[in-house]
């Protein structure tokens, strides 16, 4: 998983963690924004409670199975509670597979990065795989020798080499940049509270401290500088915490990201090469780090009946979890036997918030996506962190297939903000006027985390499971759509704003409709008046 999936509190780029953590003031939106109506609440949102309120009150519903795709689901979470899928054909736990589907226990859904030893946890990027692999057809060649059809192939290894080679270093600076500054600050500040007998290091008390060694001159500067910079032992003690946060954020990267003798692949002991091959895995949906599945259900479905935490958007709702996403680039055969294992367990709807640059077996997942619409499932993918245009930056998976052809059954969503100006659209989110079909609540995204726990995360990651919670509401009140048409009822019923001018993702200003296919953003209780318009129609022609 390239940037939106990992911890998007940073949304792309570490520098925008500090400009959040900043930020974080009570000035921000309400923490269910996301479920609010732009008319009468003044934010950007879904108008979803609105929905429940005067068009869904007392009405029947049938419950839709969501499938969410990603790095695993806390399925003990007090607000997933009754909201979990279960394989009913499954006894728990006999180490058979009574439905006799492929998949041994498979109780509330599969790990396709998981093996009999234990988990996949973090993965390299799909540029390092590609790199390895063209590295065993070129890295040693006599360039002398090259036939005249061999030179543009080799020319393009040669320029991924720079590529892999120069974000590998980036990443070792940035990660020994925030490593070092955070074991400095850090030994500083102890050093400091047991010199001066006290826990509260203030700008008054470093005045007045007269240190005598070469160290503790060190660390009163070094502090000192810091807590002027901040203002307060509070400011100072966050900065500290970014620092560690950042050195956190980095170091999977520096170390395993872009790691060309580091795969992890053994422990799932499949045989990669093999696009056909079924079954393996295991049933461990939560995983090592469910901290962001966990958030993307939560945001689709925590419950709407009790007093805990918070309010997903679609109640009538099942959440399938498939594990297939580490703390690295997904593997295109995992992702396509992902999609398959849903479709073919009952998921109508299937969230996919991760992406990458590279798609090596695309034919894959291509193959994955088709079927999906054979079955009249509805995908739902995020459009990506990078702030750039998908019109001409590659972003993987798509639904532009090797064939020409573009799947009917997929929706790309970037994400939105609650307010005006640069509050609008999310200053990370990917854009494209051919390439992304929507936007979406995607910024500080209050939601459910592992543990019982909840936290604010944001990245186009929270904003695809917006869609998916609407695109589950509807379908759950009409049942009879397909997956063609609730795409189209998603699309045509998004809250349109003529020739708006907004600061656009990475930088300048656009108008708003330049930066999708639609020019909107969701909107529940609009969805549900066309959907019912659509459905009586489909009614009466019967």
């Amino acid at each position: 998983m390239r940037i939106l999936t990992k911890t998007l509190f940073f949304a792309g780029i570490f520098p925008f963690f500090q400009a959040f953590a900043q930020q974080a003031e009570p000035a921000g939106p309400p923490r269910d924004w996301f479920l609010l109506d732009p008319e009468t609440d003044n934010v950007q949102g879904t108008s979803t409670e609105k929905a429940y309120t005067q068009l869904l009150k007392d009405r029947p519903a049938k419950k839709v199975i969501v499938a969410v795709i990603d790095s695993g689901v806390d399925i003990e979470h007090e607000d997933l509670q009754g909201k979990i899928w279960k394989n009913e054909k499954e006894i728990a736990g006999n180490g058979m597979d009574d439905d006799q589907n492929g998949y041994v226990d498979d109780v509330h859904g599969w790990n396709f990065i998981g093996g009999k030893n234990g988990n996949v946890s973090v993965d390299t990027h799909e540029l390092t795989r590609e790199y390895n692999r063209l590295k065993k057809k070129w890295g040693a060649v006599d360039t002398t020798r090259l036939e005249k059809n061999q030179v543009a192939d080799y020319q393009s290894f040669v320029a991924l080499k720079r590529k892999f080679e120069a974000l590998r270093d980036k990443n070792r600076e940035q990660y020994q940049l925030y490593a070092n500054a955070y074991a400095n600050l850090k030994k500083s500040i102890d050093t400091l509270r047991h010199e001066l007998q006290t826990e509260e290091l203030t700008a008054e008390a470093l005045k007045a401290y007269t240190p005598e060694s070469i160290e503790l001159k060190f660390a009163k500067g070094y502090v000192n500088h810091f807590l002027t910079q901040t203002g307060s032992e509070a400011g100072l003690m966050e900065h500290l915490e970014q620092l560690r946060a950042g050195a956190e954020y980095y170091q999977p990267i520096a170390e395993y990201a872009y790691n060309d003798q580091f795969d992890p692949r053994a422990i799932v002991g499949d045989d990669p090469a093999n696009l056909n091959e079924r079954g393996y895995g295991n049933n461990d949906v939560r995983g090592p780090d469910a901290q962001h599945g966990t958030h993307v259900a939560g945001i689709i479905a925590a419950n709407r009946q009790n007093d805990a935490g918070i309010k997903g958007i679609a109640d009538p709702v099942i959440i399938m979890p498939v594990r297939a996403v580490p703390n690295g680039d997904e593997r295109d055969k995992d992702v396509a036997n992902a999609i398959r294992y849903a479709v073919d367990n009952g998921a109508r709807i299937i969230n996919m918030s991760f992406g990458k640059s590279y798609s090596p077996q695309k034919e894959a997942v291509d193959a994955a996506v088709q079927y999906a619409e054979s079955k009249n499932v509805l995908l739902i993918h995020a459009a990506g962190n990078d702030g750039d245009n998908n019109d001409v930056d590659k972003n993987y998976p798509n639904p532009f297939l090797l064939n020409g052809q573009v799947a009917k059954n997929w929706i790309e969503v970037g994400a939105s903000s609650w307010g005006a100006d640069e509050d609008f659209v999310a200053s990370f989110s990917n854009y494209g006027k051919k390439s992304v079909n929507i936007f979406a609540p995607g910024v500080e995204m209050y939601s459910t985390i592992p543990g019982s726990q909840y936290e604010v995360l944001q990245g186009t990651s929270m904003a695809s499971p917006v869609v998916a919670g609407v695109a589950a509401l509807v379908l759950a009140y009409y049942p009879e759509l397909t997956a063609v048409d609730l795409r189209k009822v998603i699309l045509d019923s998004s809250r349109q704003f003529d020739n708006l001018e907004i600061v656009k993702p990475g930088g300048g200003r656009a108008r708003f409709s330049d930066l999708s296919t639609t020019g909107g953003i969701v909107n529940s209780y609009e969805a549900l008046l066309l959907a019912e318009k659509i459905s009586k129609a489909k009614k009466s022609k019967r």
